[in-house]
């Protein structure tokens, strides 16, 4: 690449989301863990580096620490969170424990004017989530360029050298201004022209499948949702008849979506497709199971046996393909070594059987959801694919709280068509990052025809975000609610109540389990 920011990992939840937003400028961004040594930073000619954020304490036994000869490489360095409070004690100053942890929604106040906020001024909006702060900077000398109340450094610039350091995470999107000063970074500071673009990527990944596979056959699971679809028109475009696609129906599918997915693959795309009906397979396993991490390891390893199981009959197949983006990979399991704390494990990376025979490709593992849908737009995939609301690989399973049965998991399906089929009418579908359905296994007294009920809970949930890292619940119409709430209790046999999620993310996650 003719320019390349890089982003040192320090087991920040939103490193990759910090390379999101570089790429959204239209410069290259490459993620690298914290310990990579200065020469092989050097090696990617940066035009940039970028320090992540990170929970541990600089002061803590083992607490992830860069090269300081990185900042002997001539190149603009810039510190967020963690990664302005390493710079600040590397470089000789103090970091200390705040008087409170700082969490959450804080104002910003702009010190004059500075290439890094140029064209911002007065008081910002930034996202905080921190308990140590700088409380002395280096000797070296600086520049305060913005406090917050709780922060006097929370913005500031290293004399003579293009080091910044900002204390909040403009990378989310609970910062405004945020892709402004990432920008500003990348332009202004680093001098970036911008010229890396959706049809680069598609064009190296084309590359790099071919290169990877070469003479074999891929096997990809097909679910009809837009990860696993652009995962398959990308790979088929890389190596075309060498993909069968395996349709798995686990039963735990939104209602009527196995005949919906035949029918789409089979009328609109030329890829090989077999369909396979597991659905007392899964159902069978997961009966009297509750506990949520169970349940999808379950799931992922009886998927990964219907593939062994298929596989058989296709010669050659020694590839599993999924549609795997990088916020399942982000909640699950550290990246390149990096100390991330585990959130939860999702069944296409942390369920899969040791003893797989398949190697994985996961030609999207790199790319957040918006991202993916570009893609399929360059790909040429219908709108209604490329636009679908993103669904959990395991299914209804994780929005059915404690153990599966085929009759509340048929109470789940009832319902969850109703929520779909309301919130397209009111045309918020598309609008809305994910709105769906929650079974609970609790039952409430109501009254239905003068007569008492002791029957199901349903929650609805729906939610606001860009990038399924962070998420807002959403203001759906009272009206909305109403017809959706009155639809279920009078459709959908066994339920008799319909509460509405208001949780945010953080603290809560979208999906319930």
């Amino acid at each position: 690449m003719s320019e390349t920011i890089v982003v040192l990992d320090f087991g920040s939840q939103y490193s990759q989301l910090i390379a999101r937003r570089i790429r959204e400028c239209s410069v290259y961004s490459k993620i690298m863990p914290y310990y990579t040594p200065a020469d092989k930073i050097k090696a990617e000619n940066p035009k940039g580096i970028i320090l992540s954020g990170g929970p541990s304490s600089v002061y803590a036994d083992g607490a992830p620490k860069c090269d300081p000869k990185l900042f002997e490489l001539g190149v603009p360095v810039l510190g967020i969170c963690y990664g302005l409070q390493l710079m600040v004690h590397l470089l000789g100053g103090r970091i200390a424990r705040g008087k409170a942890r700082e969490y959450g929604k804080a104002m910003l106040s702009i010190a004059g004017h500075s290439a890094l906020f140029d064209s911002l001024s007065g008081e910002i909006q930034v996202w905080m989530s921190h308990g140590d702060k700088v409380a002395e900077m280096p000797a070296c000398g600086y520049e305060i360029l913005g406090s917050s109340g709780n922060t006097e450094f929370c913005a500031v610039k290293f004399k003579g050298h293009d080091f910044y350091g900002i204390q909040f995470h403009p990378e989310v999107v609970h910062t405004p201004q945020g892709k402004v000063i990432i920008a500003n970074f990348c332009k202004h500071i680093c001098k970036c022209v911008g010229d890396w673009t959706m049809k680069s990527f598609i064009d190296e990944s084309v590359k790099a499948i071919r290169e990877k596979v070469g003479a074999s056959n891929v096997i990809l699971g097909l679910s009809g949702g837009v990860d696993s679809s652009v995962a398959a028109a990308l790979i088929h475009k890389a190596i075309g008849r060498q993909l069968t696609c395996i349709f798995v129906n686990n039963g735990l599918l939104r209602k009527n979506e196995a005949e919906k997915v035949r029918d789409l693959f089979g009328r609109n795309f030329s890829m090989q497709l077999v369909y396979i009906d597991a659905t007392d397979r899964f159902l069978d396993k997961l009966a009297g199971v509750s506990e949520p991490e169970k349940k999808r390891k379950i799931i992922g390893n009886e998927f990964v046996r219907v593939f062994d199981d298929a596989s058989a009959k296709i010669e050659n197949a020694q590839f599993l393909a999924q549609g795997t983006t990088y916020p399942d990979v982000i909640e699950s399991v550290p990246i390149d070594g990096n100390p991330a704390a585990m959130i939860k494990s999702h069944h296409n990376v942390g369920g899969l059987p040791k003893d797989m025979k398949f190697k994985l490709l996961e030609p999207l593992s790199r790319l957040f959801k918006d991202e993916v849908r570009e893609v399929g737009r360059q790909l040429g995939l219908p709108e209604d694919v490329v636009m679908r609301q993103p669904f959990p690989g395991p299914g209804l399973a994780v929005r059915h709280l404690g153990a599966v049965s085929r009759e509340t998991l048929a109470i789940l399906q009832d319902a969850d068509a109703i929520v779909v089929d309301e919130v397209k009418k009111a045309g918020l579908y598309y609008s809305t990052w994910q709105t769906f359905a929650v079974f609970l296994p609790i039952r409430s007294v109501g009254v239905m025809g003068d007569e008492r009920t002791y029957d199901y809970v349903i929650a609805l949930r729906a939610v606001e975000s860009t990038d399924g890292m962070t998420a807002d619940w959403s203001r759906l119409p009272y009206e909305l609610l109403g017809v959706i709430s009155n639809r279920i209790i009078n459709e959908v046999t066994g339920v008799n109540r319909v509460v509405y999620d208001i949780t945010s993310k953080p603290p809560g996650t979208i999906e319930w389990e």
